[in-house]
C-alpha cells in the first residue's frame, strides 16, 4: 500500500537506539510466534514495527490543528494549516494578497505565522503546481521498505538489537536465536542425566537436539521447536555438554569424552606472547610474514578478491605438526566451518587421495584445527610439508592432501638431538615421501619425543626468544659455507624449539648488531659483536 506524506531522515536508521517500547514490542512478537527467532528475524519485525510507528506519528501530527496544506487551495486569515515540508508544524494564515502570475496562472500569497512566532510566505490558489498532489512513497522505498532497510542496515541493527536483548533477563539465546524465558518448557536435572547417558552410549556424540529430544522424558509440548529450544538452553548452561555444531546446526558432546588437545592447548602451540616494534619490520620482512600466514602473526593474509577460495595450501612448522593441527589464519579460515558462539566446532576432513574420511576440531579462540596426528604420520609429513585444502560440496566437509610421491631419498635440514639433550642440526639423505618447502623443512628422525620433554622442561622455565634464535641461527649457519641462513630457515628451525610468530623474530634481527644482514632476507652470526 502507498503512504502519502512520511519521510524519514536519511541518519534515520543509522542513528538507532534500542528504547523500552522497542523491547516490549519483540517480547510481545516472541509470544505471538511462539519460535525462536535469528537477530535478523527479530530487526525485520523492528524495522516494521517502527515504520508503523512513524506511520502513526505523522498521521497524529497531520490531524493535530487544520487542514494539510497544498498550493491550489484558498485560505483567509484565521485558518490553520499543517505543513509537510516543515515536519508538520502547524500555522495561522494572518494575511494575504495578490501575487504574480506564475506562466498562465494567477494566485495568491498567504503568509503564515508558527507558533516560535516566525513567518513565512506560500503560495495559495495556484491550480497548476505539483505539490497539488500529494507524493506516494512506494513501498520498496529504500527508506521506507522494511526488506530494503534490513538489506542495507541489518548488521548495525541487529548488533545494536543483540546489546540491547544481552542485557535482558526476560530473553534467552542459543544458537543464533532468541526467545522469552517465560515460555520455556522445563528441564530438570534427569532430563539432563539422560541426554548425557545418550551421548555416552554413542561415543560421546555429535548429536543433534531432535535425537536427544525422541529420547529424553521431557514434558510433551505441543510446539516440538519450542521443547528443542528449552533443551538447547538447559545443555548450554550444564558444564556437561559442548555444542558444537558449525552455524545453523546444533550438535551436543560430552565435554569430557572430547579429545584433550581441544579442551587445551597443545604444548607446542602456546606462545608466550613477545612485545616488539613492528616499525623496525622492512617490505621485504613484512611480504615473508605474509607468506608465512602465521596464525599468530599481525599481517593481514587474507584475499582481497572478495570471491571464496576453492583451494588453498599451507606450510606444516614443528608446533603444528606435532600435534596434529593447522593453522586458522586469515587466508584458511574460511575453509573452516563457524559458528555463533561455539568455541569447538566438530566437522569432517576427506582425504582427498583415497576418500577416507575422519573428525576435525576447528578450536575457534586458539585458532587451530585438531585432528590430523595419525594423518600425518599416515601420509608422512614432516615439518616444512605442503598441505592442501579444497572445499567440498556439503558443509562441514573439507578435503585434504599432501602431495605425496614415492618415497626418494634427499638431501635435506635434519634435527638431531644431542646426549646433552640439546638440538643440532645436519645435512643428511633421508627418505622423503611429501612434497616441502625447501627452506622450510626440518626432518625428524627420531627427536619428536625427545623434543616433548624439552617443550615440558623449557614451560617451566622458558628461555628468551634472543637466546633461542642466537644458538638456532648459529646451528644452522654451519649447513651453509658461507655461514648465511635466510629468515623463513631461521623461523622454522627456531619453533622446532620455541613456539613464535615471524614478527617478534624478524624485529629482534633488525635490532641486535650482532644479526648481520647480508642480503634478501640472509642473516649471518658475528660473534665478535656480541656483547658490544
Amino acid at each position: 500500500m502507498a503512504l502519502a506524506g512520511l519521510a524519514l531522515q536519511e541518519n534515520y536508521w543509522d542513528e538507532f537506539e534500542l528504547g523500552d517500547e522497542d523491547i516490549e514490542l519483540l517480547y510481545s512478537y516472541l509470544l505471538e510466534v511462539e519460535e525462536p527467532q535469528t537477530p535478523q528475524q527479530l530487526a525485520l519485525a523492528l524495522v516494521e514495527a517502527r515504520l508503523e510507528r512513524e506511520k502513526r506519528a505523522t498521521q497524529k501530527l497531520q490531524n493535530q490543528g487544520g487542514s494539510v496544506y497544498v498550493p491550489k487551495d484558498e485560505h483567509k486569515p484565521g485558518d490553520k494549516l499543517t505543513f509537510g515540508s516543515m515536519n508538520w508544524q502547524v500555522g495561522e494564515v494572518i494575511e494575504t494578497r495578490p501575487a504574480m502570475t506564475f506562466g498562465n496562472d494567477t494566485f495568491r500569497v498567504i503568509k503564515v505565522r508558527f507558533a516560535d512566532d516566525t513567518t513565512k510566505e506560500f503560495a495559495s490558489d495556484l491550480q497548476n503546481h505539483a505539490l497539488n498532489e500529494p507524493k506516494e512513497v512506494a513501498g520498496d522505498d529504500p527508506l521506507l521498505s522494511p526488506h530494503a532497510v534490513v538489506e542495507k542496515h541489518g548488521m548495525a541493527l541487529t548488533q545494536t538489537l543483540v546489546k540491547g536483548l544481552k542485557n535482558n533477563d526476560d530473553f534467552v539465546y542459543i544458537a543464533g536465536r532468541w526467545f522469552p524465558r517465560a515460555l520455556l518448557v522445563d528441564v530438570n536435572v534427569g532430563n539432563l542425566n539422560l541426554a548425557e547417558a545418550i551421548l555416552d552410549m554413542n561415543g560421546g556424540g555429535p548429536l543433534p537436539t531432535e535425537d536427544l529430544l525422541r529420547q529424553v522424558d521431557l514434558s510433551k509440548s505441543d510446539n516440538e521447536r519450542l521443547a528443542g529450544f528449552s533443551l538447547d538452553l538447559a545443555l548450554q548452561d550444564d558444564l556437561r555438554f559442548d555444542e558444537v555444531g558449525s552455524t545453523g546446526k546444533v550438535l551436543w558432546f560430552l565435554k569430557r569424552l572430547e579429545p584433550k588437545e581441544v579442551q587445551e592447548t597443545p604444548f607446542t602451540l602456546r606462545y608466550q606472547h613477545v612485545d616488539y616494534d613492528r616499525s623496525s619490520l622492512n617490505e621485504q620482512m613484512l611480504s615473508l610474514e605474509r607468506k608465512l600466514d602465521d596464525e599468530l602473526s599481525e599481517a593481514d593474509t587474507g584475499h582481497a578478491t572478495g570471491e571464496p577460495l576453492k583451494e588453498a595450501e599451507a606450510t606444516l612448522i614443528y608446533p603444528h605438526w606435532r600435534a596434529g593441527t593447522l593453522p586458522i589464519t586469515n587466508r584458511l579460515k574460511e575453509f573452516f566451518p563457524s559458528a555463533f558462539e561455539s568455541p569447538r566446532i566438530l566437522f569432517t576432513f576427506i582425504d582427498d587421495e583415497t576418500g577416507e574420511e575422519f573428525s576435525g576440531w576447528v578450536v575457534r579462540l586458539e585458532r587451530y584445527v585438531f585432528g590430523l596426528r595419525d594423518w600425518y604420520l599416515k601420509r608422512g609429513t614432516m615439518p616444512g610439508s605442503i598441505i592442501r585444502l579444497r572445499r567440498a560440496e556439503e558443509p562441514g566437509r573439507l578435503y585434504i592432501k599432501a602431495d605425496t610421491h614415492r618415497s626418494a631419498k634427499e638431501w635435506v635440514r635434519t634435527a638431531l638431538v644431542g646426549a646433552d639433550g640439546g638440538l643440532v642440526y645436519a645435512t643428511l639423505k633421508q627418505a622423503v615421501e611429501t612434497a616441502f618447502d625447501d627452506r622450510m623443512m626440518v626432518y625428524m628422525p627420531s627427536a619428536a619425543e625427545a623434543l616433548d620433554q624439552a617443550w615440558e622442561r623449557r614451560s617451566k622455565n622458558p628461555p628468551s626468544l634472543e637466546q633461542v634464535a642466537t644458538s638456532t641461527l648459529r646451528e644452522l649457519s654451519k649447513l651453509n659455507p658461507q655461514g648465511h641462513v635466510h629468515v623463513a630457515e631461521l623461523y622454522s628451525a627456531l619453533n622446532v624449539v620455541l613456539r613464535c610468530p615471524p614478527g617478534p623474530l624478524m624485529a629482534l634481527l633488525a635490532s641486535r648488531p650482532w644479526f648481520s644482514h647480508v642480503g634478501d632476507l640472509h642473516y649471518r652470526l658475528d660473534e665478535t659483536r656480541m656483547g658490544n
